[in-house]
Formats: C-alpha cells, sequence, structure tokens
C-alpha cells in the first residue's frame, strides 16, 4: 500500500484514483506544495555541483591548453572520474564527509569535468588558424589572444559541453537522496510504487533539466549569434 493510500485511509476517506493506484488530478492539485523543498534542493544541488565544476575544468582547460602535454593525463584522470559508478561513488565518500549536500556535490562535480574539459580543449583547438594570425598581426599578446578571439569564437562548443553537462547532473542529481542531499529523487523513492508521485517528481525533473538546457541555449544564442 503506498503513502497516499494510507493517508486517505487513516482519514476515513475514499478516493477510487489512489486506491487504484491511478493518476489522479485532484491529488496531484493537492499535494504540489509537497514538491516544492525537493525542487528548490535539486536546483541548488546541480546549480552548485555545475558552476564549481565549470571552474574547476575550465582552469584545467586552461592550463592544458598552454602546455599540450597536459592534455592527455588530465583527460584520462577525468574519464576514470566520469565512468566510476554513481551509486558508488556516493557510498564511498559516506565515511569521509558523511551524509548531506557535501558528498553529493563532490560526487556530481566529478562527473562534470570530462565533458567540460574536452569541449573547451575542442572549442580552442577548433579555433582557425587565419583568426589567430590576424590576432597576433594586429599586436595581440598571448593571453589578450585567447580572451579576446580564441575564447570567443570557442564559446558555442564550450557552451554545449556545458549544457550537456548540466542536464546529465540533473539526472545524476536525483540519486542524490542516497547520500543523504535530497532533491526530487528523495520525492520519487518517498512513495515509488503510487503513479502520480512519480509522475509528478519524475516531470518536474525532466522539465528542470529542459529548462536548464534552455536557459543555457538562450545564453549561448545571447554570447554567441556568428555560428547563425
Amino acid at each position: 500500500m503506498t503513502f497516499a493510500q494510507l493517508e486517505i485511509r487513516e482519514r476515513g476517506g475514499e478516493d477510487s484514483c489512489v486506491a487504484d493506484n491511478g493518476v489522479c488530478p485532484n491529488w496531484i492539485a493537492d499535494n504540489l506544495g509537497r514538491y516544492e523543498e525537493p525542487l528548490l534542493q535539486h536546483v541548488y544541488l546541480v546549480a552548485l555541483s555545475v558552476s564549481i565544476g565549470f571552474a574547476i575544468a575550465f582552469g584545467l582547460a586552461m592550463l592544458a591548453h598552454r602546455r599540450r602535454r597536459l592534455v592527455s593525463p588530465i583527460t584520462q584522470v577525468t574519464g576514470i572520474l566520469y565512468t566510476l559508478p554513481s551509486v558508488a561513488v556516493f557510498f564511498l565518500l559516506l565515511p569521509f564527509t558523511g551524509r548531506g549536500s557535501t558528498t553529493a556535490v563532490i560526487a556530481l562535480v566529478s562527473y562534470t569535468l570530462l565533458i567540460v574539459f574536452r569541449n573547451v580543449i575542442a572549442g580552442l583547438d577548433n579555433v582557425p588558424d587565419e583568426a589567430r594570425d590576424a590576432g597576433l598581426g594586429m599586436g595581440l599578446t598571448r593571453r589578450q589572444l585567447l580572451w579576446r578571439v580564441e575564447i570567443p569564437l570557442a564559446l558555442p562548443e564550450i557552451l554545449a559541453g556545458l549544457r550537456i553537462a548540466t542536464t546529465t547532473t540533473v539526472g545524476l542529481a536525483s540519486l542524490a537522496f542516497l547520500a543523504g542531499a535530497g532533491g526530487l529523487g528523495d520525492a520519487i523513492f518517498a512513495d515509488v510504487n503510487f503513479r502520480s508521485n512519480v509522475l509528478v517528481a519524475g516531470g518536474l525533473c525532466v522539465a528542470l533539466a529542459v529548462a536548464f538546457d534552455l536557459m543555457i541555449l538562450l545564453v549561448q544564442r545571447t554570447v554567441s549569434p556568428w555560428p547563425r
């Protein structure tokens, strides 16, 4: 018996939709408020993890762009982190960081590094040599060339990597409840046998991924209109 069915029984009421474990619009409308806190926690976990992961990966990419011998080892290390099973990572971190958001954020950050790093490197590598030669011909220093020419031209690929990392993190954050960090995964598994609950919590997770993706896409189109 689901939590919703027990709640109906305790109240002495009858709800055939809940009793039959259906998709119940009335129940959904009456219980939307219970998903507000898990949704906000999910947004917090994703935004913080992606921000930290992007900062680390971008810094590593800048370093590797100057010292090309670092590209391979950084790719290998971040690749190993990316291939680790997420559930295992959560449990492995628990003895060191305890239950809570810290454990979840550390794990989620590790999954963003490879995606962002590879896209930043790919974007910089794909900058046309003619653009670099033109910048140097105008008297730009290497640092000025990087920030005024290379990074602006690499933005479409950099932000594409950010979009992939963000939507991936939204999905992985659904498992953050295993580390005691809450989120929409906690709401889903609180009553995983009740269809209406899974529909709402899962739907919010999908909607959040779409919202983040559209937001970054809008930023991409705003700051780099030339690909169009």
